[in-house]
């Protein structure tokens, strides 16, 4: 006879699994991943209990999968969220606790008690031996933060789980509120910021832990097994739903930022460097003090485009960004700008010479030769300064400025090349808000 009893707690996790997919497969997190195989093994739980009265072999090994499908969930949560999870010595300790949680619960419910004391070391002792073997190679603080319980947790186990009545009731509940205690310590860690995504799922984390503490307190002092389904699994939901609102609020964040982002260099685009100097310009007069704008084209970048191809061409704009972010202060602003074109803002520039010094630097560092595969690529810049207040006392005409300086240094110290007509290319008018049809023509 199977508990259909659980059949509707099955049927609406299978629901949220498949909600959860349909909003994982609209974001490109790498944690949602791990966080849907989590939900699946949440309904691999629910799905196992409904063979818990089967006699024999079958119920217990029902009971087993369906714990172990519990901790296995709780575990990828927490692996998802840590940020050195590409390190080699980040599998292993996953793995250890994967297989550690496993043994220990069949070895619980199913294994000769003389394994047991074996097994709850193996729970503490196998991730912390990953971890001082990996010392040398990597060491972080929160693998000793969110490493350190599972020892506490070996203690607890070897004191308790021999205790006569519900020994393995406290083991088991300890384990799983260990498990879901450091999903909400992982989640603090990874998300600190003031959402509702945020506060959801760490909420619901941090009752889901509690839950394994309030079902023996129940047992002890009111003699009810477990609280009722429907408070046991609010945790779930309320963790499910926290985590939709979590990948739909990075969705949003990273729609917004690539509306204010060259999405081939990653530096802030057109719109978002005019919001910039404008308000740099206002820092500026309101503390009396100067802010430059440097307008940087690249030579002979169509040529390039030209003779080896857009591909290589995306790859030296890129080369360019990466060169100006590094160059320029976190106070300032490097931006792309055109489609060879990029500025930067410097913020409280002492004097014109050093705004030169800085021109220059960024002329020598972009002149350089760069490889790209079997391409070797050089190219030059030309570079357009202008100083506010000297040059101009509006972002409009200080862009104009700029460009004009880059014009001429452009056309007319090379021997005059171009006779075409200025355009300024930075200037603050509908002309320039038009979009390019590919990233080495923007």
């Amino acid at each position: 006879m199977l508990n259909w009893t659980q059949l509707p707690d099955l049927a609406v996790s299978a629901l949220l699994a498949w909600a959860f997919a349909s909003v994982v497969r609209r974001n490109r997190e790498q944690d949602s991943g791990l966080w849907l195989i989590g939900w699946l093994m949440i309904v691999v739980h629910f799905a196992a209990i409904l063979f818990l009265p089967l006699p024999g072999l079958f119920g217990l090994l029902a009971e087993i999968v369906s714990i172990a499908a519990l901790a296995w969930a709780g575990i990828l949560f927490m692996w998802a969220t840590v940020p050195y999870r590409k390190e080699i010595s980040s599998r292993w300790i996953v793995a250890s606790l994967v297989v550690g949680h496993t043994f220990y619960i069949t070895v619980l419910l199913a294994g000769p008690a003389w394994a047991l004391t074996a097994a709850s070391v193996v729970i503490g002792a196998a991730p912390m031996a990953v971890l001082l073997f990996s010392l040398s190679r990597f060491n972080h603080r929160f693998r000793w933060i969110t490493m350190l319980p599972y020892c506490v947790l070996s203690a607890f186990l070897l004191l308790f789980q021999y205790r006569p009545g519900n020994g393995g009731d406290l083991a088991i509940n300890a384990v799983l509120f260990n498990i879901y205690l450091g999903c909400s310590v992982h989640f603090i860690y990874r998300y600190r910021r003031a959402t509702a995504g945020t506060f959801i799922t760490i909420t619901g984390f941090l009752s889901w832990a509690f839950l394994f503490l309030v079902s023996p307190l129940m047992v002890a002092y009111l003699g009810q097994a477990r609280a009722q389904n429907d408070i046991w699994n609010l945790p779930k939901y309320l963790v499910a739903v926290g985590m939709m609102l979590l990948l739909l609020e990075e969705q949003i964040e990273h729609n917004r930022h690539l509306a204010l982002h060259d999405p081939l260099t990653g530096l802030p685009n057109r719109r978002l460097f005019q919001d910039r100097l404008t308000s740099a310009i206002e820092r500026a007069r309101r503390t009396r003090t100067r802010a430059a704008l440097m307008v940087i084209d690249l030579d002979e970048f169509k040529r390039i485009n030209d003779t080896l191809g857009h591909h290589v061409g995306d790859l030296l704009l890129q080369q360019v960004g990466s060169i100006l972010s590094k160059r320029v202060r976190r106070s300032d602003t490097a931006a792309r700008t055109g489609g060879d074109e990029f500025s930067v803002i410097l913020e409280e520039t002492a004097s014109r010479e050093d705004a030169l010094l800085v021109g220059q630097s960024l002329e020598k560092l972009i002149g350089r030769p760069m490889q790209f595969g079997e391409h070797s690529v050089q190219i030059g810049a030309s570079i357009g300064i202008a100083i506010f207040p000297e040059d101009a006392s509006d972002p409009e005409a200080l862009c104009i400025a700029a460009d004009l300086r880059m014009y001429r240094t452009k056309h007319g110290s090379a021997g005059r090349r171009s006779q075409a007509p200025f355009v300024p290319s930075c200037a603050f008018s509908a002309l320039q808000q038009r979009q390019p049809a590919s990233p080495t023509e923007q």
